[in-house]
């Protein structure tokens, strides 16, 4: 009697690390480094790994620090400063469009990731920022260009009530960013996230606090349906 072969997608251990060598196959996109928290070492050498099999990749939150150790390893690397990205490899040829909106100037680093994220896996992005609930009528002189967007992405802190507004004015699926913007009881993002999750308004997805990345990363799926 024949045993069946189970496959296992194939991954490169590296001791600190299991490089996922099939991600692209299986996801569309590489695995994606999240630099905060790894040695120069460590970060260099799985991106070797990955770039190795799949001419590209992609890291996160990556400071001005790790950017120069990076750039060292990586030569036709692009560090992203606003948004702390660093990537090699050649961006996908853009299509569809994505709506990256902010409440304020403060925001912009967290938008910056989500936009520079979707930018990279293929979909052209609409930047608006500072167009926060205290001054309304800022969004609404760009209600026309919004609308041409296939998704939209959301981005506040504080109080994190423009969400609640978009969902309110746009036939359109929309990703929540929630940032740790603000004084004192916004408690580092934990009140914007929690407005957003009590959003009366349909439609609203919500992901974790300053988590531009993944709410990029998700707008770049639905874009490309």
């Amino acid at each position: 009697m024949k045993t069946k072969r189970i496959f296992i997608d194939p991954f490169e251990d590296l001791g600190f690390a299991k490089v996922d060598l099939h991600r692209e196959i299986r996801k569309g996109f590489p695995e994606v480094v999240f630099a905060e928290g790894k040695t120069g070492h460590q970060a260099c050498a799985i991106g070797k790994t990955i770039l190795k099999i799949n001419n590209k990749v992609m890291f996160t939150r990556v400071n001005s620090k790790m950017a120069v150790i990076l750039k060292k390893e990586f030569k036709k690397g692009l560090y992203y400063n606003a948004a702390r990205i660093f990537y090699v490899g050649i961006k996908k040829p853009v299509s569809g469009l994505i709506a990256v909106l902010s409440a304020g100037t403060a925001d912009i680093p967290i938008a910056e990731e989500a936009a520079i994220t979707a930018e990279i896996m293929g979909s052209k992005v609409l930047r608006i920022y500072d167009v926060g609930v205290a001054g309304i009528h800022r969004l609404i002189t760009f209600r026309k260009r919004i609308e041409k967007a296939r998704v939209l992405i959301v981005i506040a802190g504080m109080d994190g009530v423009l969400p609640s507004v978009a969902g309110g004015l746009f036939a359109k699926p929309i990703i929540a960013v929630p940032t740790s913007v603000g004084y004192g009881l916004s408690l580092k993002g934990v009140t914007a996230l929690l407005t957003m999750l009590n959003s009366c308004a349909p439609g609203i997805a919500v992901v974790n606090i300053d988590n531009g990345f993944g709410a990029g990363y998700l707008a770049c799926l639905i874009n490309q349906l």
